[in-house]
């Protein structure tokens, strides 16, 4: 048997489709932001990046960077190994803390990433509590799927923020019966908003844990960037918050906020807690420092949200299709993968604008995208460049403008 034959036959099937994914290679310098340096095959080439989680530009902010860097200093490159045998640092435990105080919970945990937060808190939990089932938005995140299969029980998909396919599936189980309800609060790929509020009154009607993903909302949403929950008073409503360091706040990592039983349960039973070496002490410190930043200072969010209803603006006057939820994240449907990397092509090549395709199965077939991403560096002469450029890409490929 060819083994090499069959991932061939694989990688093929995704270019014959048009979602065979291309990587540029960036370099994103410090002080330059929007831009980064592309390597491309004919050299280098500056590029005004618009597909960026780094949101508020935390990742470039001197008093992080110093923060790494003195800690990195103070206590090497790496942590020494796991928490569980010589890898917990006192910064660890300072930070646990920093993030339950900010979501008002008794607990914090720390992770090497969103991911793994994700999938070892769902499947410990799912492993835990006998005959588990947990009720998933269908567009939750892989992570939270992951975590799902990982833990074994039953799984039950409701419709997309829809309250009334979410009520049915829960009193078509055993009162008696552990469930928990997994969902986002601002949903990446789309931009829209859970109806948080009425989810926690379903939890409490029919006795389930709250399980809410705040990735793609701390740092940006409520009082001292605690998210959306926050934002809309419910975050003692809400069991489990887990969230990231890797977007707003600019640096890398995950976590979990929750009751001490809880989170300590998790800790002492989830491996990928257990097994994992541990974030480096000099990038818990920058995650520190951001964390602390964006909770005294409302100026770069306030900066951001300008943009962002720039953005939208003007993509509006120019009748280019996007998805208008009340979050950051703006979506420009093109519904055709190979149109998709088309558009994205163009961009780059001959507007300078770095935008990465986004296909199936991160998004249904028919709802290829641009997922496009302001950030206070973005000037509005930019932003007037990019409608510009998105403009002229329609026209010269005939793509259906919205309504």
């Amino acid at each position: 048997m060819s083994y090499d034959h069959i991932f061939t036959s694989y990688l093929q099937s995704l270019k014959t489709e048009g979602r065979y994914r291309i990587f540029a290679d960036l370099e994103r310098l410090v002080g330059d932001a929007p831009y980064a340096l592309w390597h491309s095959p004919s050299g280098k080439k500056k590029l005004i990046v618009w597909c960026s989680n780094d949101y508020l530009g935390m990742s470039q902010h001197p008093e992080v960077i110093q923060a790494m860097v003195e800690a990195t200093q103070l206590y090497g490159a790496g942590s020494g190994g796991t928490r569980n045998i010589s890898g917990t640092a006192y910064s660890h435990v300072n930070l646990e803390k920093e993030v339950a105080d900010l979501h008002g919970k008794e607990k914090g945990l720390i992770f090497t990433s969103g991911y793994i937060a994700n999938e070892a808190t769902i499947s410990s939990l799912a492993q835990a509590l006998q005959n588990c089932v947990v009720l998933s938005d269908e567009k939750n995140h892989a992570s939270i799927i992951q975590g799902i299969r990982a833990g074994g029980c039953e799984r039950r998909v409701f419709r997309h923020n829809n309250l009334a396919d979410l009520r049915a599936n829960l009193s078509s189980l055993d009162p008696k019966r552990p469930k928990i309800i997994a969902f986002i609060s601002v949903y990446s790929m789309d931009g829209d908003i859970a109806p948080i509020e009425a989810i926690c009154d379903l939890a409490e009607e029919f006795n389930a844990i709250t399980y809410l993903d705040e990735v793609h909302a701390v740092g940006l949403y409520g009082p001292q960037g605690a998210g959306v929950a926050a934002e809309l008073g419910l975050q003692h409503r809400i069991d489990i918050i887990q969230a990231n360091f890797a977007k707003a706040y600019g640096v890398i990592g995950g976590y979990i906020t929750g009751s001490l039983p809880l989170v300590d349960y998790v800790r002492s039973a989830a491996s990928g807690f257990i097994f994992t070496t541990s974030l480096p002490p000099a990038v818990v410190a920058a995650i520190h420092r951001s964390i602390s930043i964006l909770r005294q200072d409302t100026t770069l969010r306030d900066q951001l949200w300008h943009r962002v209803n720039l953005l939208k603006e003007r993509l509006k006057k120019s009748s280019i299709p996007y998805h208008s939820a009340n979050s950051h994240i703006v979506p420009v449907v093109v519904g055709n993968a190979p149109q998709c990397q088309d558009v994205c092509d163009i961009l780059r090549d001959e507007y300078g604008i770095y935008v990465q395709p986004i296909n199936y199965p991160t998004v249904p077939r028919g709802q290829e995208r641009l997922r496009l991403t302001v950030t206070p560096s973005h000037t509005p002469e930019m932003i007037n460049e990019l409608g510009d450029a998105l403009e002229d890409i329609w026209n010269r490929l005939n793509l259906c403008l919205a309504a």
